[in-house]
């Protein structure tokens, strides 16, 4: 992220102004599906932990949907292969934004977030990793904790209330796209079942004939929205898991401006479908998966058995660990400079704030163990308890800069001559005093048009009938 007329390639350095406003709107966004997320998740755990848990239970365990199409799941199961895959279609949207107009479309601007990113997923699985060979616990589950939740880690500071300047929530909105992008080709490699050829090959048929009308300019929500219905059901029937169907679809969206467009047709539909990934997608699939049992006695197997220890510290030491280390690696080796609004435990601030790995881990956590429906509820206990652990942490050191964050914050956002451009940006261009000058006659010469225009109005209205 380099900072505006500089040459010197700065780390965290502040944002051109179309990407601040970008992140500033994607964030508003992602904030509030991150408070709902975490109202269903509470309402979750709440409700497995009362008298009325049988009913969480019946619910979550009903059964619906065409068992002739291979489709009579679980409304847990829908939760988590049907609504997932609106999830990561727009994750699917980010990940091309960013390859063609973000901040991963330059390779030297890319390298920090996807090597940060890159040792943010492998440190955990290695911590993972260690603990359940010296701990002869199952090593089945190293990818839970490699994981980061946007929208939870959101959520944590907007509850917090803390300012971070837009280049700290840039990098950790970017470390969760390439995040996103590593977990899916970790469900897609590691927990495809056996194949169904047919299936596969229908849904790969499908996919090539939404990308088709894409190229031919195509429009029409009723052409692609039972396509994609069937692209889903297909992929589900092959093996592969479905939310692949809505990545796949999410990345054929063109996502560059041509001509003439206000936005991209990549951007348009997210904006229309980011509403229903974080405020009903998701937070449904945190309600029928975030609801186990805990108790004492279950808190306390969190940090004693081998898988779950391995989730917890995975989630706390190994994302802080191997982001902040993967940032400093990376800034070291390419010689750039810190931003020098901030400093290097800001970096390690919001690498803790990375461990918490709520929806995506929850989601590997079942298909890790599948076959275990015991050992998948204490996984997702060592899920919520390391996230919060994470959540904490990030939260108090966050907390300790806040003052400082506030101010840079404010400094973005000052805008004296209310001329829609934070102040910052209008005095770093070398025109700003012309154009100024260029805008206030332009003002005058307005105010003495309507002088004009009043007046002779005024002349009429009291002249000779």
């Amino acid at each position: 992220m380099a900072a505006p007329n500089s040459s010197t390639r700065k780390v965290l350095g502040r944002l051109s102004l179309p990407e601040r406003n970008f992140v500033a709107e994607a964030l508003r966004t992602e904030t509030v599906g991150g408070v709902l997320l975490l109202i269903a998740a509470i309402t979750a755990l709440i409700w497995a932990n009362t008298p009325i848990k049988e009913s969480y239970e019946s619910v979550r365990d009903f059964h619906l949907g065409p068992a002739s199409l291979g489709l009579d799941l679980s409304i847990q199961h829908w939760a988590a292969d049907g609504l997932l895959a609106v999830f990561f279609f727009v994750a699917g949207i980010e990940l091309k934004r960013e390859l063609v107009a973000g901040d991963l479309r330059e390779p030297k601007a890319a390298a920090l977030p996807v090597i940060a990113a890159i040792c943010g997923m492998a440190v955990p699985a290695l911590v993972y990793v260690l603990v359940n060979t010296f701990g002869s616990g199952s090593t089945d589950g190293w990818a839970v904790p490699t994981a980061t939740d946007i929208a939870f880690a959101l959520a944590v500071l907007a509850v917090i209330g803390t300012s971070l300047p837009s280049a700290l929530r840039a990098f950790l909105l970017t470390l969760a796209v390439v995040d996103d992008l590593f977990a899916i080709m970790i469900i897609a490699i590691f927990f495809t079942s056996d194949l169904n050829f047919a299936a596969l090959g229908g849904a790969i048929l499908g996919l090539a004939v939404f990308w088709l009308l894409l190229r031919k300019g195509v429009r029409g929500w009723y052409i692609y929205v039972p396509l994609a219905l069937v692209i889903w059901g297909l992929m589900y029937n092959s093996g592969v898991h479905a939310t692949i169907a809505g990545v796949a679809m999410g990345l054929m969206l063109r996502c560059h401006k041509e001509e003439g467009e206000r936005h991209s047709p990549g951007e348009h539909i997210e904006h229309l479908v980011r509403p229903l990934s974080a405020g009903l997608a998701v937070p449904l699939f945190a309600l029928f998966s975030a609801g186990v049992a805990v108790s004492g006695g279950a808190l306390g197997d969190v940090f004693t058995k081998p898988e779950t220890l391995g989730v917890v510290l995975g989630l706390v030491v190994g994302k802080a660990l191997g982001i902040f280390g993967g940032t400093w690696l990376a800034a070291r080796f390419t010689k750039a400079e810190l931003n020098e609004d901030l400093a290097w435990p800001d970096v390690f601030a919001v690498a803790s704030l990375a461990g918490i790995g709520f929806t995506v881990s929850l989601l590997i956590g079942e298909l890790a163990f599948s076959e275990d429906p015991l050992l998948t509820d204490e996984i997702k206990a060592a899920v919520l308890v390391g996230s919060l652990i994470a959540a904490v942490i990030s939260g108090v050191l966050l907390k300790l800069r806040d003052r400082k964050y506030r101010k840079l914050w404010e400094d973005e956002e000052r805008d004296e001559d209310q001329s829609g451009i934070p102040d910052i940006y209008e005095q770093d261009d070398p025109d700003y005093h012309l154009r100024m000058a260029e805008i206030y006659e332009k003002k005058a010469a307005e105010h003495r048009r309507l002088a004009r225009l009043s007046a002779g109005s005024s002349d009429r209205h009291d002249g000779p009938a």
